[in-house]
């Protein structure tokens, strides 16, 4: 017997949206993973570009080996610095956009909003959180062991 714990089953069918052009993807995610090949790009663009390199790996190996096996593995982000969200998000007409849209990162193309409307935020008691079901902090559908 399962039991009724007050869930607005019309709250849940609204989970997953079309992108609604709030901005909130760009402005909250400040690391997006690239491509080698769009490197490059990004920051010939303007966007600021970082490699995730630990200190521990510094210590090891030195700034420029660390930096260079960080490249080769993949762990090459475009990153946005401040809470003004990613460099090339456009407010236009109150809608936000993306400058690059037709080339974007391929993360960025892959990311789908799955933001929760205000009424199923309130399931979790709070209409200021930001739930992201699914995804890694890079918008990436989440791994299983």
């Amino acid at each position: 017997m399962t039991k009724n714990i007050g869930v607005n089953e019309q709250a849940l069918r609204t989970i997953f949206h079309e992108c609604r052009q709030c901005g909130t993807c760009c402005k909250k995610y400040r690391k997006i993973v690239l491509q080698p090949d769009e490197v490059e790009f990004v920051e010939k663009m303007g966007g600021h570009v970082g490699v995730g390199v630990s200190m521990a790996a510094i210590r090891e190996k030195g700034l420029t080996a660390a930096t260079a096996e960080a490249k080769s593995n993949g762990k090459v982000f475009m990153i946005h610095p401040d809470d003004k969200g990613c460099v090339f998000l456009q407010l236009v007409n109150g809608k936000y956009r993306c400058a690059i849209y037709h080339y974007r990162p391929k993360t960025c193309r892959g990311f789908r909003c799955n933001l929760a409307d205000e009424s199923f935020l309130q399931l979790f008691g709070g209409a200021d959180a930001i739930h992201l079901l699914g995804t890694d902090s890079f918008g990436l559908p989440l791994k299983t062991k």
